[in-house]
């Protein structure tokens, strides 16, 4: 739980999730998106790939960011809760009000 804290507890990762949840994404639209420059966005996709939230997939040259299947993911209530824009989410005993 606390590895899902440190990635979704950074800003731009959670925009990032939230912007993902629509279609699959290249990083040079994030960058467009966020405002921020490509090696930040590179860095928290990195980040966010290690904790298996994201997953590359390569058209081309490019490469395109999706949600990975949250049917595989340990906290799969807890993210879909987020992605639902839902005011507060449950992870066993713990209730976090998101607002």
């Amino acid at each position: 739980m606390a590895k899902m804290f440190r990635i979704l507890g950074d800003g731009t990762r959670l925009k990032i999730l939230l912007h993902l949840q629509g279609r699959p994404t290249n990083v040079s639209d994030l960058c467009k998106v966020l405002k921020a420059p490509q090696p930040t966005v590179s860095h928290h996709l990195g980040i966010m790939r290690m904790g298996e939230l994201v997953v590359p997939h390569r058209k081309g040259k490019e490469v395109f960011y999706s949600i990975n299947d949250l049917q595989k993911h340990q906290y799969t209530r807890a993210v879909s809760a987020l992605l639902k824009g839902s005011t507060a989410i449950q992870m066993g005993p713990l209730v976090l009000a998101l607002r």
